[in-house]
């Protein structure tokens, strides 16, 4: 619903380039360029810097993303609050997907029961892992999708949403490919000695809060460094760059093809599951009902 060549700027942005934002446009980039031009020629603002590592958004641009992302969410919503009214919301299950909760792992859960839906479709519902607006989009859980799937022992999360678990993902840590530790199958603490290893801060993750706790008492030797305090993108191409060591779960590993995750040798994990609203639909109700059910055979 928003103007063509503002969803254009959107893509391009999130995509760091117009030839990677022309493909998932499915148009030319010069097609994507001419619209952003022509976008701002209208505004009479300099939206974007070219460069050869890619485009940047100017202060202008981030303000006016920031402001068209949100308003791009309302009409998404405005849009699903038209179909509830017309009765259709009851015919699909909008489901949210994400680099770093895909929708993937939901789809042989759905398959198991949907013959207990007939004629209900699943709708991927796109998000963005910002650390700046992810409660946001938990926030949305009942409006702007019905469901996701990922991993959560975050107490603000679970302040704003209800979780189904389905299991456990172990706590790896990712390295830069030319890291001296790169080419190992499995690592032990002792090896991060001399190292910075990236982690969330303390007090939202009693998992994270376990594991900070045992290297200092344990292994002082490690250098602990806070990251924001949930993931996105940036967090990993920090490590990259950086070379610095990153904690993270066994179901990133191709999150970023310039890291490798190892394996320790610990037994920390992570619960991951089905999330949904604190109020959820009947048929929210109804599903997590019959796969809770299912997980207990």
């Amino acid at each position: 619903m928003l103007d063509a060549r503002l969803e254009a700027l959107l893509c391009a942005v999130d995509c760091g380039s117009f030839t990677k934002a022309a493909e998932r446009l499915y148009m030319s980039p010069t097609a994507v360029m001419k619209r952003v031009d022509s976008l701002e020629a209208d505004l009479n603002l300099k939206l974007i810097e070219r460069g050869p590592r890619g485009i940047r958004l100017t202060p202008g641009g981030e303000s006016l993303c920031a402001d068209a992302r949100l308003l791009r969410d309302y009409a998404r919503r405005s849009v699903e609050r038209a179909r509830a009214a017309m009765g259709e919301a009851e015919t699909e299950f909008r489901v949210g997907t994400s680099l770093l909760n895909p929708a993937r792992p939901f789809m042989e859960l759905w398959y198991s029961v949907s013959g207990q839906f007939p004629g209900c479709r699943l709708q991927l519902v796109p998000f963005e892992d910002r650390h700046e607006s992810i409660l946001d989009e938990i926030q949305a859980l009942g409006e702007k999708f019905d469901l996701l799937i990922g991993v959560c022992d975050s107490k603000l999360w679970l302040e704003h949403c209800d979780m189904l678990p389905l299991g456990r993902y172990n706590k790896l840590c990712a390295v830069s490919r030319e890291h001296r530790l790169a080419g190992r199958a499995q690592i032990s603490p002792e090896d991060l000695h001399g190292e910075t290893l990236m982690m969330v801060p303390e007090g939202d993750s009693a998992t994270n809060d376990a594991i900070r706790r045992d290297l200092r008492r344990e292994h002082p030797g490690i250098t602990i460094e806070d990251t924001p305090r949930f993931y996105d993108i940036t967090v990993f191409n920090r490590c990259a760059a950086t070379g610095k060591v990153l904690l993270t779960l066994e179901c990133w590993r191709d999150v970023h093809p310039a890291l490798v995750s190892l394996p320790v040798s610990w037994d920390y994990s992570i619960p991951y599951g089905l999330m949904y609203s604190k109020r959820p639909s009947a048929k929210v109700r109804r599903l997590v009902g019959l796969l809770e059910a299912r997980s207990r055979v």
